[in-house]
């Protein structure tokens, strides 16, 4: 456990945060093409970076940034690179054109035999109408759970109900829902709420509860944050939701420790065995990672005496 001071300057015990959605970049590194449409974070963002915005110990897996497809495996080896001095950089979701018969099979090959790469993303959420339903990306998405590598599904709230076929056509592959599909906030309304509770009904897919502030309208509420995150507890339930912080995307909209009370707040009326499982043990076992006894950042890389965050 670690210690922080609450707002009230009552110091009090809260277990260690698993964060199972950063991302880090250096566009003098890798090539990012989509930074050049959002300049505020067209510039490197590090670990030091992530440690000067949490205000206690965090473990976290690293999830692909966007770099040009055929820098996917010199991204893995350079956070690597990064993790070798940062334990707590756990390990890394990769990029694979998994819609790709020629190199799909080499790649997601060579990512499960690294023990540092846990996963598999291709970014599917600005694909076309039919290429989640196409032949050549399902048997890509196969081939993940053959190889034992979860896949992390980033899709718009529209594309939901494609995913929930996915998942049904891939039964051996474990799907992660990155962000909640993306509602839009601050009402999603019944389509998203609909298409969640279906997509929850594949016991293959599990929800992690990150991105919401970049894609919500300006000035919403907590309350509407809260509704939503709340939706996907009962959806899924406890044992299927992970934290993510989705750092530094998310510093568009809001802070870290921000977000971190927030879902926090979410989680207040269930059991510490509950939330305990949503902000650690499930994404140590989504990404099969072994068990730690908590998260110590590397001398010259400590983060902040632990105080008070800003409110959501």
């Amino acid at each position: 456990m670690s210690i922080y001071q609450s707002s009230d300057g009552v110091a009090a015990k809260r277990e260690a945060v698993f964060d199972s959605h950063v991302h880090f970049w250096n566009p003098r590194h890798l090539d990012y093409p989509w930074l050049s449409d959002v300049p505020v974070l067209d510039r490197e963002f590090s670990p030091s970076d992530f440690l000067d915005e949490v205000s206690e110990p965090v473990e976290a897996v690293f999830v692909e940034a966007g770099r040009t497809p055929e820098q996917a495996a010199d991204e893995v080896r350079w956070v690597r690179g990064l993790a070798l001095t940062r334990p707590w950089i756990r390990g890394a979701v990769a990029h694979v054109d998994l819609d790709n018969p020629l190199t799909a099979p080499e790649a997601v090959r060579r990512f499960a035999a690294d023990p540092f790469t846990v996963g598999v993303r291709h970014n599917i959420q600005d694909e076309g109408a039919d290429f989640i339903a196409g032949a050549d990306f399902r048997a890509g998405v196969r081939l993940l759970g053959e190889a034992g590598l979860p896949f992390d599904a980033c899709v718009r709230q529209g594309q939901l109900e494609e995913l929930a076929e996915l998942a049904a056509a891939c039964p051996r592959t474990l799907i992660v829902l990155d962000h909640l599909g993306k509602p839009s906030l601050p009402e999603p309304g019944p389509s998203w709420r609909t298409a969640l509770h279906r997509l929850a009904r594949q016991d293959n897919v599990v929800c992690k509860l990150s991105g919401l502030a970049t894609e919500a309208a300006p000035r919403t509420g907590a309350g509407a944050f809260l509704a939503v995150l709340r939706e996907a507890l009962q959806a899924f339930g406890p044992g299927r939701c992970l934290y993510g912080g989705d750092w530094p995307v998310m510093t568009q909209a809001t802070s870290y420790g921000s977000w971190l009370d927030l879902v926090r707040e979410a989680l207040a009326d269930l059991s510490a065995a509950e939330a305990d499982a949503v902000m650690r043990t499930n994404a140590v076992r989504t990404y099969r990672l072994a068990q730690t006894q908590g998260p110590a950042p590397r001398s010259g890389e400590a983060v902040r005496p632990a105080g008070a965050v800003e409110s959501a």
